[in-house]
């Protein structure tokens, strides 16, 4: 019985809902950084420009890349519950679901593309 109930789990619209709501959290779990960041101006250019320094090394470029592919998938996840709340339900929405995943990844790799 379990078993049969969790069949839905691997459906590609339940890894949909899935991906949004961890994209949300990783989101909320950076933005405290984030201003943290923004309050180094405050403090001064120095200590702005050594963090921005800081923030040149490859590896913080590919977290970069990994926040805008964050974003894309919680963007496109929104549209997407807008779209089934507003909307009548659609057969395709599994391919609709697939394309998100596929344009969130897309616009992360330009990203990091044109950062390197």
């Amino acid at each position: 019985m379990i078993a049969r109930q969790m069949k839905h789990r691997g459906d590609a619209l339940w890894i949909a809902a899935l991906v949004h709501r961890i994209s949300g959290l990783a989101l909320a779990i950076f933005l405290p950084f984030h201003f943290l960041a923004l309050g180094l101006a405050i403090d001064g250019t120095a200590r702005l420009d050594g963090f921005l320094r800081w923030t040149d090394q490859p590896l913080v470029k590919i977290a970069e890349g990994g926040l805008v592919l964050l974003l894309a998938a919680h963007l496109l996840g929104g549209l997407r519950i807008l779209v089934i709340e507003n909307f009548a339900w659609r057969d395709g929405q599994k391919q609709l679901a697939t394309v998100a995943a596929a344009i969130s990844l897309l616009v992360a790799v330009v990203f990091l593309a044109r950062m390197f």
